[in-house]
């Protein structure tokens, strides 16, 4: 009775708000109904491998052209939504203005877009910052994702397995090949991580897809060490188009 008491007062000063549009909504960590009309969710059919939608249902199983061409050094990409609208809002309200209350509402639409990936990972690891751009920007955006899906899941977070061990210049505006020997070799798994993760199946977080080079990158080093099957999960991803 008293949380409910003390849950209305909270909503009396501080009204939720669509995390959207600032709409007035029902609950908190919420997005209002024309708001939510408009995410470009990706939903099934779609690329087993890379999660990329397809225009019409091959059947399950499908795989797409640009995955038998270049398979990616991971197993699996997963992502909640297309990087555009209301779904780039969030990214960047998260990432560029300091909204890290946004990252439990987004990690539960990546736990359901996992595909049951979440449910079965032995570890759940975020993309790290290299140290200097983590005391620049404060936080990581992408284990504030990881430590909320792993506390909604009940799933181990593992922050510190894997690190970025080469300061690199910033992915946005670079062609694909100049952000993949952008991030090559950048990143290393830790020897104290090696232990725990050799066979272990793993969810490496991360808030956009672009060109897959810097999870490629990580997945890698992952790899290297002896991790098992990696799945990427992102909030969103780049897509140019149904294939």
């Amino acid at each position: 009775m008293l949380r409910g008491l003390v849950s209305g007062a909270v909503d009396l000063v501080y009204p939720p708000v669509c995390c959207g549009c600032g709409r007035m909504v029902g609950s908190h960590r919420a997005v209002c109904a024309p708001c939510w009309s408009t995410l470009p969710l990706i939903e099934r059919p779609f690329c087993d491998i890379l999660g990329t939608p397809f225009s019409v249902d091959h059947g399950p199983g499908s795989v797409s052209p640009e995955a038998i061409a270049n398979p990616p050094a991971f197993d699996r990409l997963r992502s909640v939504a297309i990087h555009e609208g209301i779904a780039r809002d969030l990214v960047h309200g998260l990432k560029y203005r300091d909204r890290t209350d946004l990252a439990p509402m987004m990690a539960e639409w990546m736990i359901r877009a996992s595909d049951g990936a979440v449910a079965s990972a032995d570890a759940i690891i975020p993309v790290p910052l290299h140290a200097f751009r983590l005391w620049r920007r404060r936080f990581n955006q992408s284990a504030e994702l990881a430590r909320a899906i792993a506390r909604l899941s009940g799933r181990p977070y593992q922050p510190d397995v894997l690190k970025r061990i080469r300061r690199t210049s910033r992915q946005v505006g670079l062609a694909r090949q100049a952000r993949e020997d952008n991030v090559r070799g950048a990143f290393a798994v830790s020897e104290d991580g090696k232990a725990g993760l050799r066979g272990n199946s793993v969810v490496l977080v991360d808030d956009v897809y672009t060109t897959g080079a810097t999870v490629s990158a990580a997945t890698r080093a992952l790899k290297r060490a002896g991790a098992g099957p990696v799945t990427v999960l992102t909030f969103a991803r780049a897509i140019s188009g149904l294939i």
